[in-house]
């Protein structure tokens, strides 16, 4: 797959799933891997947090899924890789453990709330993965 460059656009949505995999986060982790090859760009996103809690929950190499990832010529190879790489039978308890944090668990941390503004205008049930989204939206209609 090729590169691709983080601060042009957002990584897909943290909902977004590849072709038989019904697990939260993957393709946007998929995104985010490729920002990390020649010639991408990660900007201000990061593995490590909910791209790593997926990768953990699968039981999956950060640097196996990026080797997969750079090999794959489509989202289909990809996930192909990780059907064969993990159990699929785990993907609910990893959706539930990507869920369960919400802005709630955040609401104390003056320094997330400083580069998060937008949190506090959220109800607190708000999924942390769904913030995601609006961040992601906010951040590019700046540009």
């Amino acid at each position: 797959m090729e590169a691709l460059d983080l601060t042009k656009r957002p990584p897909r949505s943290p909902r977004e799933t590849l072709p038989g995999l019904d697990v939260l986060m993957i393709a946007r982790t998929v995104d985010k891997l490729r920002a990390t090859l020649p010639g991408g760009n990660l900007g201000d996103y990061k593995i490590p947090g909910f791209s790593g809690r997926l990768l953990q929950g699968l039981g999956i190499d950060e640097s196996e899924m990026r080797d997969a990832v750079a090999a794959a010529a489509n989202d289909g190879e990809v996930a192909a890789w990780v059907a064969a790489h993990t159990d699929v039978s785990r993907f609910p308890a990893v959706n539930a453990a990507l869920l369960a944090p919400t802005i709630a668990s955040r609401l104390d941390d003056a320094e997330w709330l400083a580069k998060y503004p937008i949190a506090k205008r959220l109800p607190r049930e708000t999924a942390l993965v769904d913030f995601l989204i609006l961040d992601d939206e906010a951040a590019f209609a700046k540009s």
